[in-house]
Formats: C-alpha cells, sequence, structure tokens
C-alpha cells in the first residue's frame, strides 16, 4: 500500500468519526442525492453551516460528491470513492481476526485468549 492510500483511508476514518457526518451519510444512502438544505432539515440537531462543515470535510476525504446545478449543491456518496479502499481495508482486518480466532492452532505467544469464543465442552 502505497503512502497516498494510507493518507487517503485515514482521512475517511477521521471523517467518519464524527457522528453527525455518519448522519449526514445516513441520509444520502437512504435518499440518494440531496441538497444542502434537505441533509440539514434531516439532522435538526445542529444548524446549517454546521451541516455544510461537515459536507465540505466529507467531500474533502473523498465520501461524498458534489454536483452543482446553477446556485444549488448536490450530495451524494461516492461509491468509487477512498471510502472503497477504507472498507476493503475494514473487511480485510476483520476476516484475518476471523480467521484467527477460528484456526484450530494453538494462540500465538501474547494473546489473550480466554477461551470466550470456543464453544465448551459437556463432560
Amino acid at each position: 500500500m502505497g503512502v497516498g492510500e494510507q493518507q487517503s483511508r485515514e482521512l475517511v476514518f477521521a471523517a467518519l468519526a464524527d457522528q453527525v457526518r455518519r448522519e449526514i451519510l445516513d441520509t444520502l444512502a437512504s435518499n440518494g442525492e440531496c441538497s444542502a438544505g434537505f441533509i440539514s432539515d434531516r439532522i435538526p440537531s445542529v444548524g446549517r453551516t454546521t451541516v455544510s462543515a461537515h459536507l465540505k470535510a466529507l467531500k474533502m476525504s473523498g465520501v461524498i460528491i458534489e454536483r452543482r446545478a446553477g446556485r444549488n449543491r448536490f450530495f451524494s456518496v461516492d461509491p468509487a470513492g477512498p471510502a472503497n479502499d477504507a472498507l476493503q481495508f475494514l473487511r480485510d482486518v476483520l476476516e484475518r481476526s476471523l480467521v484467527a480466532q477460528t484456526s484450530s492452532d494453538p494462540p500465538v505467544a501474547g494473546n489473550v485468549d480466554n477461551g470466550a469464543l470456543r464453544p465448551r465442552r459437556r463432560a
């Protein structure tokens, strides 16, 4: 993985660390392309200026894209953007973790294994 890919992934994770940004993504995923005003109306806990700042952060991280139509701006999730790489990273981590947890090999030194993930044997 190149430095650029790692930096892109870090930007995505930083963008997704904020609850309001996750609410914005949820709104976009549920409704498709939306105006900033529509998104702001769906998230009453913050003002329009705050929503605009979060939209900018999501756009800068590559998670969403913006389309302009005259004076209006419309936003949508970018399924081919850096968020896809971050998602693939998480998939890889979870798959490796699952394989390690279900492996019949003895635990590696330094790993804590309290048997919580293994089925209990009946006597």
